[in-house]
């Protein structure tokens, strides 16, 4: 049953329930039993131990796990256990599952948040007298009582209303409080259903009673209200992963395949080169394993998921200076590609305060600023330095205690009153001057309030009220309205004495008009400009909200958002157009208007169906479900309800839209440093894959698992790590959005990793010879090599030129096309990283029992210099690469 369509007693009926006496105690147990409590159902979350096995998934990881179990049995086999290459591969491994279950620790808490949200108590009837019960023992069927102040605790049908305003903004994104009444709603000829902003007639969960009283019948509980489809929809959306997860799982596979295939072919060909051999002598087989081994650690780029789970938590830090709090490491990339920024109107484009913006005097300004504040029930609250009550009515006292007039109630008492009623649409009020006089003001809907004035204000003096003038004055109502502001006004009356009657009828009649107020909530004043930026970055804004077509319009347009209101539509008018049909439209709607939770997400998936990276801001409860289906999902700090911030992936904490474009920026900046650290890694891993190849095709051994992954872990972390704080390139936030279609190697990337992994390869080949020459006397002899002797300067010297060039050509990967010599600000992390680095590799080379573990041997000068000038030729052939690749690019 749609209750909103429906008579109040129909209603009843169909609930079997009583106004006056509510539900007998028998009556509601037995519905109790029925339906359940009153609360929302809750989500089951992942148990830690679960969380931590599910970071091995990974199929890096897994390949490391092998290569760790096949060390150890070759080794064991062998006699000869490798533990130090077990023990290194299984801490990399623990220390990756361990930073990935510390930064996604924070489970949701939605659903917790919208249970809280939840009045405690609620006044019921029952058993015909009046009670309080927790809240979650309500049943459809139960009388409620509601008051200024109360939450509303279910969904309910609203039976009687005393001038009842319930604030529904975290519902609907309305600033507005809604004034609620009984009769049904008629249901338009043209339209399936009424907006849930337009169920005047309905209070739902969630919501606040902000001003008169009223009596309601509670029509749905549970995850049958409002409320609980949204939290419904919170458990159902599918999360998805980010562009750069999906690029970095693609980038496991391609590294899983390269691996399998070059053991495959390694295997073969030491099949046929010793295939009758290995019948005889087992342990063959077990050395083609080593190299396998080998190959695995030389592929995967062991520090790359901690190096840039690190860069981005960096970048998180830097963030949350700014005032933008990521709650998911992932949010940081994600932002950087974003393209549609979907807002939320009511707290994020706008103050979600109603304030007075424009004024239409007759009167002087100090009686009308003054007669307006006192024409209402919000309080000046001394201590806080604002209004308290009604946003409307807040609104006029904020204005008169901006012209320093505050405490007003107490120097003009209130003597009589007529309170408003939504039938007349005005209010009035009688206070004493202090001349002894007493003053009448009536405040109301400007046409019904004009009407009522035989007289205006002409400055100091009164005069007769002409209908041209009344003319003007409709006229300049309008004109308020049609700029989306709210207006009310004005008029008063003087008595020389308390009169005896302050009913309406009494009171509201001969009235002298004082004037007109436009308020609205405004806009923030940096929200224009970061718009302004946004478009200059290719990020397109999009208004989503609650509020009337004609003041979204109003606000797109003054933000730049919309030209004309030809680019806006409504919920209602949303419901008409098939997915289709919206897909192809979609293109050409910036602002909604009057919307519900389901159109959100169904805006929000029509622009990813597109190809669209999209975020959504917003700090209501009904923003949540599209906040989630987001790529990116943007709470708001200050006003948002908590449900917002436990869904979304990044909270501002000053509710500053222009905090987004801030972190765009910081994203792209983090997004192209983590491309410098996978260019610099992936050439050094492609180095090391086609080192151990080469040398097994020839028949010799050029390094061992366990210096690799030094290499792996020392060398190339470091650097990678002082790469990922580079700053931002000056074009940053002038470039268009990356598509999300776009791979990690875009734009050419690719092809430098394979020519700098060939050079490096080249270098580190040449030292390894170079090392023979030396201990050999100025003879390279490659018997002992391919009789499986391991020539250890040879190993010794390629390993220092592999980890030196590394450091090297960090410093290289400061940018991708331009010269390391042009480049005016210095890294002095990467300085840092290449300090420390160098030292680690001196240690491992030159104290004893380490060069004895990993098989070294100390270097004479010659030798040593011969390995360091090797390694440093990468700057040079790097800095003509570039050159080449400039005037290239330049030619396209």
């Amino acid at each position: 049953m749609k209750e909103y369509l429906s008579s109040a007693d129909e209603v009843l009926s169909e609930l079997s329930s009583n106004e006056e006496s509510g539900l007998t105690s028998a009556e509601a147990s037995s519905r109790l039993s029925q339906y359940g409590r009153n609360e929302l159902d809750k989500e089951e979350k992942t148990p830690l131990w679960k969380r931590f096995f599910e970071q091995m998934a990974d199929p890096m990881v897994i390949m490391l796990i092998v290569a760790a179990v096949i060390s150890a049995v070759t080794g064991m086999v062998q006699g000869e256990p490798e533990w130090a290459d077990v023990i290194i591969i299984m801490v990399v491994v623990i220390i990756n599952s361990v930073l990935g279950v510390v930064q996604e620790a924070k489970s949701e808490q939605a659903l917790e948040a919208l249970q809280e949200m939840s009045a405690a108590q609620s006044k019921v009837m029952r058993d015909g007298k009046m009670v309080h019960l927790p809240s979650a023992e309500l049943v459809p069927g139960d009388i409620v009582l509601l008051e200024a102040g109360d939450s509303v605790p279910a969904d309910c049908r609203v039976l009687e209303s005393a001038s009842m305003k319930i604030e529904e903004a975290a519902l609907t994104g309305e600033s507005v409080p809604v004034e609620k009444h009984v009769e049904a709603i008629a249901l338009a000829a043209d339209a399936d259903d009424v907006p849930l902003g337009d169920r005047k007639n309905m209070c739902y969960m969630g919501s606040t009673v902000v001003y008169g009283r009223g009596k309601a019948v509670v029509a749905g509980t549970g995850m049958k209200t409002e409320m609980g489809k949204i939290a419904d929809a919170l458990t159902t959306a599918k999360k998805e992963l980010t562009p750069l997860q999906i690029k970095l799982a693609q980038l496991s596979k391609i590294l899983t395949i390269m691996v399998i295939v070059i053991c495959v072919v390694i295997f073969a060909v030491d099949f046929i080169r010793h295939g009758g051999e290995m019948a005889a002598n087992p342990s063959l087989i077990l050395d083609t394993f080593m190299v396998a081994v080998s190959l695995a650690v030389a592929a995967i780029p062991e520090g790359l998921v901690a190096v840039v789970t690190i860069v981005l938590s960096m970048g998180v830090t830097k963030m949350s200076k700014r005032q933008a709090i990521i709650r998911k490491l992932t949010a940081v990339e994600t932002l950087g590609c974003t393209q549609i920024i979907c807002s939320d109107k009511t707290g994020t484009l706008t103050q979600n305060k109603m304030t007075v913006v424009r004024h239409e005097l007759a009167a002087p300004e100090e009686k009308f600023l003054a007669g307006m504040a006192l024409c209402s029930d919000a309080k000046w609250d001394a201590e806080k330095g604002e209004a308290v009550g009604e946003p409307t009515e807040c609104a006029l006292v904020n204005d008169a205690a901006k012209a320093g007039m505050t405490g007003l109630d107490v120097e003009h008492p209130r003597v009589g009153e007529a309170p408003f009623d939504s039938g007349r649409k005005m209010m009035s009020v009688v206070v004493e001057e202090a001349d002894g006089t007493f003053e009448q003001y009536t405040k109301g809907a400007p046409d019904v309030v004009i009407d009522l004035c035989t007289k205006i204000y002409d400055g100091d003096e009164v005069v007769e009220l002409t209908a041209e003038r009344k003319t003007e004055l409709l006229a300049a109502n309008k004109a308020m309205a049609d700029d989306a502001l709210r207006v009310l006004a004005l008029a008063s009356r003087t008595y020389d004495a308390v009169p005896s009657d302050c009913s309406p009828e009494a009171l509201e009649h001969d009235l002298v008009f004082c004037g007109l107020s436009g308020m609205i909530d405004p806009v923030r004043p940096e929200v224009t400009q970061a718009i302004v930026e946004a478009k200059e970055a290719g990020i397109r804004p999009v208004m989503i909200t609650g509020d009337h077509i004609d003041t979204a319009v109003a606000i797109a347009k003054e933000l730049g958002i919309v030209s004309d209101a030809s680019q806006a539509i409504t919920g209602a008018q949303l419901d008409k157009i098939s997915d289709d049909e919206f897909y192809n439209k979609v293109t050409e709607i910036s602002v909604y208007a009057r919307v519900q939770p389901e159109h959100k997400a169904r805006i929000v998936d029509a622009w990813k169906k597109r190809g669209n990276i999209v975020a959504m801001t917003g700090d209501g409860v009904n923003d949540a479900p599209s906040i989630k289906r987001a790529d990116i999902g943007v709470g708001m700090g200050i006003t948002g309800t908590d449900v917002t911030k436990n869904v979304a992936d990044m909270v501002l904490a000053d509710d500053n839209f222009a905090t987004i474009i801030n972190a765009v920026e910081e994203g792209r900046r983090i997004y192209d440093n983590i491309r410098k650290v996978i260019q610099f890694l992936l050439s050094a891993n492609i180095a090391e894959v086609l080192s151990v190849f080469v040398a097994t095709m020839v028949g010799f051994t050029i390094f061992q698992p366990v210096q690799l992954l030094w290499i792996n872990l020392i060398t190339d972390c470091f650097p990678a790590l002082a790469l990922g704080m580079e700053e931002a390139e000056g074009d940053v936030m002038k470039r268009k959005p990356r598509k999300a279609s776009d791979g990690v190697f875009a734009g050419g990337m690719g092809v430098d990793i394979i020519f700098q992994g060939i050079v490096i390869t080249a270098l580190v080949l040449a030292s390894f010879f170079a090392g023979m020459y030396f201990h050999n006397n100025g003879v390279i002899d490659i018997t002992d090599l391919l009789d499986g002797i391991p020539d250890p300067e040879g190993v010794t010297m390629s390993f220092i030129t592999l980890s030196m060039v590394e450091i090297f050509h960090s410093f290289n990967m400061r940018s991708r096309r331009a010269s390391l010599f042009t480049m005016k600000r210095q890294n002095k992390w990467l300085w840092g990283a290449a300090i420390l680095a160098l030292l680690l590799t001196v240690v491992v080379v030159e104290v004893d029992f380490l060069a004895e573990v990993f098989g070294f041997m100390t270097l004479n000068p010659e030798a040593l210099l011969t390995a360091l000038g090797l390694a440093f030729l990468i700057i040079p052939i790097m800095e003509v690469y570039k050159a080449v690749m400039r005037a290239v690019e330049k030619d396209k």
